[in-house]
């Protein structure tokens, strides 16, 4: 069997939980403390970073993206690319928007000062300009993603894809936090609610880390 390495608040750890279980593919999760450097999982990915793949052969595949895309390659059903290079043109573009753009500007400062910073340094305190600044962006973010469902069914069109786990990847641990202004953005959540309702999604839901308990409102289906 399949193992993923991950952590439960790694954005980018859930976009790919997300895929396999759209694909119903088994594997087996070993949560990593990746800031601890563990000299094993260095072996896997020099990088140090979550998420890894091993493959049942021994492969070690990181980076979520080239993980994600290769889930889709060798298991099309259900399908989560589009086969037309411009619709799946606009899956990867908002899939880097909301895995770098959205992560940096809003994830990262966030989850990583509230969270992971005191999980690296257990001393370490949150800086409260990096926090005030994602709390100016997530609305330009909501905002854009309101915009995008006025329009298409789902973000990047018609169709359910890796745009929409990918943005409700990083959102969901923002969510987590307890940090997502809804009552501000009634077309954001009226997508994410439709999102968190996915049977995929349910084992993120379900997570809880010790000492950092999640608000009421993060496993409710309708808020």
């Amino acid at each position: 069997m399949r193992t993923l390495y991950h952590h439960p608040l790694c954005p980018f750890s859930r976009l790919v939980r997300v895929v396999l279980a759209e694909k119903k593919l088994d594997f087996e999760p070993q949560i990593e403390k990746f800031w601890e450097h563990r000299p094993d999982f260095m072996v896997l990915n020099a990088a140090g970073q979550v998420p890894v793949l091993v493959e049942e052969g021994g492969t070690a595949l990181a980076d979520s993206t080239a993980i994600v895309e290769y889930l889709d390659e060798i298991n099309r059903e259900p399908p989560l690319l589009p086969a037309e290079p411009l619709a799946r043109a606009e899956v990867r573009r908002l899939m880097a928007w909301f895995g770098v753009k959205f992560h940096a500007e809003v994830t990262d400062n966030l989850v990583g000062e509230k969270v992971f910073k005191r999980l690296a340094a257990s001393h370490a305190e949150p800086d409260s300009k990096r926090i005030r600044a994602a709390y100016a962006h997530i609305h330009d973010h909501l905002d854009y993603i309101g915009w995008l469902t006025e329009r298409r069914a789902w973000l990047a069109g018609g169709a359910f894809t890796m745009a929409d786990i990918a943005a409700a990847a990083q959102i969901s641990a923002v969510d987590y936090v307890g940090d997502v202004p809804w009552d501000s953005h009634g077309p954001a959540k009226d997508w994410y609610a439709r999102v968190k309702s996915r049977p995929s999604f349910r084992t993120l839901l379900a997570d809880h880390l010790p000492g950092v308990p999640p608000p009421r409102h993060y496993a409710d289906l309708d808020f």
